[in-house]
């Protein structure tokens, strides 16, 4: 399977760090590429029992000889890459810079985009859409809207001023005019962006063309979401979302390489279901149970240090990602929290105004207002942490295994029992 692609399948947060190096330490996997989202994403990554987080990097970043693409469809913040770049070199994982390759039509994130994006939430107020005020969504506004600022502008001293000047002609009217704040001075902006252009040439590179020509070689290529597929732009529950496409039509756009290529395609989904900022979330918890997943879960966001919101797993979700995606495979993590509980939830559809729903609701309205139908499956009091072999499970633990396999619409292909890379148990060897 030479095209292999890892995403969300809930709101993140689901261990995609996990199913990506688990794949890349059992397989030969040449590049692993990140076809969206910027800095506001965050894998966690154990090795060796030391535990390892990645925000703009690939998770793979970790894996030697493996080489790391940020594709065009991110958007990079220069100043948070080398600062990522950098503490990976301080403890002591080396060649980084060597084995990491950035598509010179990928987007940067300017100070002006952080700006905007901080003093915009303060004005929504309650309204506001929890971003995390990186710049990410004003970068992609800006990408939109023709006038971003690409990667290769900056080895262009001349063409990345005028763009500057360009974009802050539109900003600083918004700036002053509408937020009472000060206007950026484009000189300042250039003079930051052309001080990262030398350290950042030797990465930069066709990227589109480097992926293709690794799949016509039968090179492996391994295609790392960031975010999740409820976060979508499009498919997600908007406009509680990111700005970019998470879902798998994201990885066609995002790296220049057709959808006709895509072997597999991978959803990785939590046993149960957390979210991090605002938006509806039908099976979200206020009460013990939701503390307990919380706690035993360890639920704070990797990249936002903010507390996850849990709740039970929904299957509703997942046949929609399955759906969304054309899901191949579900990779479960986290299943080791739920030991303890005598009955676990299963929300298996949606009550809206006493209408039942098996799929999503068409509307954000009836999103909202939607309300969890339950199953519950008997839970067990083991502590799986040690399983390796899908019989090593106790049986309600199996049996829950297969009951979201079925609810969900497709195979699952492996669990998590922990946070080590050997933590998981492979239950379709052939996939």
């Amino acid at each position: 399977m030479p095209a292999i692609v890892v995403l969300g399948a809930q709101w993140g947060d689901e261990g995609k760090g996990k199913a990506t190096d688990l794949l890349a330490s059992q397989e030969t996997i040449d590049y692993v590429v990140r076809t969206s989202g910027g800095h506001n994403a965050g894998h966690t990554i154990v090795v060796n029992g030391e535990r390892f987080a990645t925000h703009l990097l690939p998770s793979a970043i970790l894996t030697p000889g493996a080489t790391s693409v940020i594709g065009n469809g991110v958007v990079v913040s220069p100043e948070a890459l080398f600062r990522e770049l950098d503490g990976l070199r301080e403890r002591g994982v080396t060649d980084v810079e060597e084995r990491l390759v950035v598509s010179a039509n990928a987007h940067v994130i300017a100070s002006y985009h952080s700006t905007i994006d901080k003093v915009t939430e303060r004005f929504l107020g309650k309204n506001k859409i929890g971003t995390t005020g990186r710049g990410i969504g004003p970068a992609y506004a800006d990408k939109v809207n023709r006038l971003g600022l690409r990667v290769a502008d900056l080895f262009d001293e001349k063409i990345l001023a005028q763009k500057v000047e360009g974009a802050l002609e539109l900003r600083n009217q918004v700036l002053a005019k509408v937020y009472n704040r000060r206007a950026v001075e484009a000189e300042q902006v250039v003079e930051e962006l052309l001080g990262y252009a030398e350290r950042l040439r030797p990465m930069v590179a066709d990227t589109g063309l480097l992926l293709n020509r690794a799949l016509d070689e039968d090179k492996t290529v391994l295609f790392e979401g960031a975010q999740a597929t409820m976060l979508d732009v499009d498919h997600g529950t908007y406009p509680f979302v990111t700005s970019s496409n998470a879902s798998a039509g994201g990885v066609c756009t995002g790296s220049g390489v057709g959808p006709t290529r895509l072997d597999r395609v991978i959803g990785v989904i939590k046993a149960y279901t957390t979210r991090v900022g605002s938006g509806p979330f039908p099976t979200e918890l206020f009460d013990e149970d939701g503390e307990k997943l919380w706690k035993i879960g360890g639920e704070v966001g990797v990249s936002t240090g903010r507390d996850r919101r849990c709740g039970w797993y929904d299957a509703v979700i997942a046949r929609y990602a399955t759906r969304v995606n054309g899901l191949t495979d579900l990779f479960l993590t986290k299943l080791d929290v739920l030991s303890s509980w005598e009955q676990v939830p299963v929300c298996v559809a949606y009550d809206v105004d006493g209408v039942r729903h098996d799929e999503m609701p068409m509307t954000q309205t009836e999103f909202h207002h939607a309300t969890p139908i339950y199953e519950y499956l008997d839970g067990w009091w083991e502590d799986i942490s040690g399983c390796r072999t899908f019989e090593d499970l106790p049986p309600n633990a199996q049996a829950y295994v297969r009951a979201l396999e079925e609810m969900s619409g497709t195979r699952i292909w492996a669990v998590g029992v922990g946070p080590g890379r050997e933590q998981t148990v492979v239950v379709h060897p052939e996939a």
